[in-house]
């Protein structure tokens, strides 16, 4: 990426590169998403430019072990993020287990930041989505593909943890673990309930392609990645930190 100006970043530390990311990031994970491609190009890329330099981990095999745990995505520039309405910031969690799968999860809750809605939020259903997939190194890179889509409606009043969301993610991953150990492809069209057409279609092109996926940087707290679903499109960026 390319920035407008890029002042020098090189007498800082690493520790003082990502808190600086981290506070020109605070709360603008809402922000439209035309505003966070706009910021990630003329305030972020120097500092994804200079922590890439300086990235501990650049060869992609020694990654692994690194990303394995509990990440929270704090700012993204990616569309599929905030396809559906209400996303709940601090109950979106990225899960890596050892073997080999992987899960975005989210809850939504249209409606949540409402003070008229907010008294009524314990008889309140919300919408929890999990994107599964599988994660190896194939010739010096990562290779992310999906291989299924869970939904769940709860009530509100119950927190999405990370606690639920990992034993949610192992109960469905323990009863079709078979069946993606054995699937070959993805089905051309998704059948999930609670969900409008036009946004069902959003979904689908999504989740059938396989992106390029890139850490500019990572360590034990912090990961910076490039994503691209295809080669013209353009690429997204994700901050996420470790929760666990």
């Amino acid at each position: 990426m390319v920035a407008v100006q890029s002042p020098s970043l090189s007498h800082l530390t690493i520790e003082e590169l990502k808190a600086e990311v981290l506070s020109l990031v605070r709360d603008r994970d809402t922000d439209p998403l035309n505003q966070k491609v706009a910021f990630a190009k003329t305030e972020l890329a120097p500092y994804f430019e200079e922590l890439q330099r300086r990235n501990p981990y650049p060869a992609v095999e020694s990654q692994i072990p690194i990303v394995l745990g509990v990440w929270t995505p704090v700012w993204s520039t990616i569309p599929f993020h905030d396809v559906l309405p209400g996303r709940l910031h601090d109950c979106s969690y990225q899960i890596f287990l050892e073997n080999g799968y992987y899960a975005n999860i989210a809850r939504y809750a249209p409606g949540s930041k409402s003070k008229l809605i907010e008294k009524f939020s314990s008889v309140l259903a919300a919408y929890d989505f999990m994107v599964m997939q599988k994660f190896e190194i194939r010739d010096g890179e990562w290779f992310i593909q999906n291989v299924a889509i869970e939904q769940a409606l709860r009530w509100r009043a119950m927190p999405l943890t990370i606690e639920r969301s990992e034993a949610w993610f192992q109960k469905v991953l323990e009863s079709r673990l078979d069946e993606f150990n054995q699937k070959t492809g993805l089905p051309q069209e998704l059948k999930l309930d609670h969900v409008d057409k036009v946004t069902l279609k959003k979904l689908e092109k999504t989740y059938q392609a396989i992106p390029k996926f890139e850490h500019l940087y990572v360590d034990e707290t912090l990961r910076i990645v490039k994503t691209q679903r295809e080669e013209k499109q353009r690429p997204s960026y994700t901050i996420a930190v470790r929760r666990k």
